[in-house]
């Protein structure tokens, strides 16, 4: 049906999809999480997550890896504060 906002049938939760949809979040990423709440409580999809540690932990060389992996220009000549910051407000 064109013009039709109904997500496709592969979508198991159509509310979750369309909230996510208005928050702006892309098709795939807002039917991933709508199908992770049907398949299981919304309140424990919430509470999944990584268990990577804090940026503060991790070493300088760790850092400059992720730093390098995502992009961040001037890298070489960061202070590891300056590499969390730069990660974190990437």
């Amino acid at each position: 049906m064109p013009g039709s906002k109904k997500p496709g049938p592969s979508v198991k939760d159509d509310e979750t999809y369309e909230a996510l949809r208005r928050e702006g979040e892309s098709k795939e990423k807002a039917a991933r999480i709508a199908n992770a709440g049907a398949r299981s409580s919304r309140t424990r999809v919430g509470r999944k997550g990584g268990t990577s540690p804090s940026y503060d932990e991790w070493s300088k060389d760790d850092l400059m890896q992720r730093a390098r992996e995502i992009g961040i220009d001037g890298r070489s000549k960061m202070s590891k504060g300056e590499l969390v910051d730069a990660l974190r407000n990437h």
